[in-house]
């Protein structure tokens, strides 16, 4: 079984049937695995743990693409990992950062 064509295919279909491009599909792809990972583990969006969730799926999928190709497409890949961690960044950063409110 070739795991890295199976998955290309099922990314495929997640691309033919939305009708999205690839540039679409990484923005939600990363917050989606941000919102499951911060459920999943019940950690503050401003800790390193869904973020790091993240980075991890990001960098599965794209060694998937590496061996489904046969080698790295440096500006496919670098464009699809700025994509899908922009906004988690964002996020992580944000909450992390926040200024704390005083209580009335």
């Amino acid at each position: 079984m070739d795991l890295p064509a199976l998955y290309h295919r099922f990314i495929d279909w997640i691309g033919d049937g939305t009708g999205l491009p690839d540039t679409i599909l990484h923005i939600h792809a990363g917050m989606i695995v941000l919102m499951l990972a911060r459920l999943i583990t019940r950690r503050s969006l401003g800790t390193f743990v869904p973020l790091s969730c993240v980075v991890a799926a990001e960098a599965f999928n794209e060694v998937m693409d590496r061996l489904h190709f046969g080698s790295w497409r440096w500006p496919d890949t670098l464009s699809d990992v700025a994509n899908t961690l922009f906004w988690p960044l964002v996020i992580c950063l944000a909450v992390r950062l926040r200024p704390l409110l005083p209580l009335r």
